[in-house]
């Protein structure tokens, strides 16, 4: 049994799910504070200064959530009665309760994505408004990396890059698995930071802290998304206890994502064969699992009596996320529910 799991448990749900390891909360009790509101936490101010030169940026915020680490950052980019493109399935737009038009007064232009989770660039320069008062003022573009597990490639992403520089823009990443992309391309994470002009970074996914998320990108934009963490009520005080899980998590669970990916792989091989299994993909440490919508019903449960945890709705198209709290040990127990 993984040292996070509930009774004897597999949950497969998420990698947010993860539990802090006896290692991490030792880290956590140990942690030196102050207030983070007045900037005078040492382990938060570490957390920031580390991440953002890990990445290649001049400053870093903490912020209790990647969605609020992605609302301050598109309002520090952006004014009221901007614009942002972005993908039509992006968390940004479609997950994160539609935050930057209701708070931020953003107004999203989104595009469908191409299957590996780019963005067509063709499609994003027709986006782009022309200078009239008749638009909306296009600033932003937004990108998000890993998309479904799928890491953007590379020269993608040198080639929005230099889009955003001919027509003026910004180019944000929702970087929530920043270093799953790192660890699955074989490059430094700063290797794919550094083509944007701001990263929202995760770290309670795959990396196991408990909370939190930082953003990273010059020191205006920075200042800028501190005053919109205020306002939305992201403002912690002793906030050092939760840096220090991100400290931990960072020293320890990057390189130990490859365990991840390679569990997923082994997982989807062993998925593939079962007669009442229509298509499996594998990306990074996701697998999609597609069955027969009548066996849905019956496969919730199996699972339930299983003790593995699903996320079953409608949908035969199922998600499976491998983290660090799912040993080597879980994965024939997952492929017995769906024999």
């Amino acid at each position: 049994m993984a040292h996070g799991t509930t009774g004897d448990w597999i949950d497969l749900r998420s990698d947010t799910v993860t539990r802090p390891s006896p290692a991490m909360r030792a880290a956590m009790a140990a942690a030196e504070v102050g207030d983070d509101v007045y900037g005078d936490d040492p382990t938060v101010n570490a957390l920031q200064d580390r991440l953002a030169g890990e990445l290649g940026f001049e400053a870093g915020l903490f912020l209790p959530s990647g969605t609020q680490s992605n609302l301050v950052a598109l309002m520090a980019h952006c004014a009221r009665g901007d614009e942002y493109i972005v993908g039509m399935d992006a968390h940004t737009y479609k997950y994160e309760g539609g935050g930057a038009a209701v708070l931020g007064s953003i107004q999203p232009q989104p595009i469908p994505q191409a299957a590996d989770g780019t963005l067509p660039l063709d499609a994003v320069a027709r986006a782009i408004k022309p200078v009239d008062p008749h638009f909306a003022r296009t600033r932003l573009l937004c990108l998000e990396d890993t998309w479904h597990g799928r890491p953007l490639p590379l020269d993608y992403l040198a080639q929005a890059r230099a889009l955003c520089d001919r027509h003026g823009l910004g180019l944000h990443l929702d970087g929530a698995r920043l270093y799953n992309a790192a660890v699955a391309q074989g490059v430094p994470a700063r290797g794919i930071a550094s083509h944007f002009d701001s990263v929202s970074v995760c770290l309670s996914k795959g990396l196991g802290a408990p909370v939190g998320s930082v953003l990273v990108g010059s020191r205006g934009l920075v200042e800028r998304a501190r005053r919109w963490r205020k306002v939305a009520g992201g403002g912690m005080r002793q906030a050092g206890l939760l840096a220090a899980a991100g400290l931990h998590a960072l020293d320890h669970n990057v390189e130990r994502l490859a365990q991840d990916h390679a569990r997923a792989e082994r997982l989807a091989g062993a998925l593939a064969p079962l007669p009442g299994v229509v298509a499996v993909e594998q990306h990074t440490n996701m697998v999609f699992v597609t069955v027969a919508p009548e066996a849905l019903a019956r496969l919730r449960d199996r699972a339930e009596a299983a003790r593995v945890r699903l996320s079953i709705g409608e949908d035969p198209r199922l998600r499976l996320v491998l983290h660090l709290d799912i040993p080597e040990s879980a994965l024939q127990r997952i492929v017995d529910v769906f024999a």
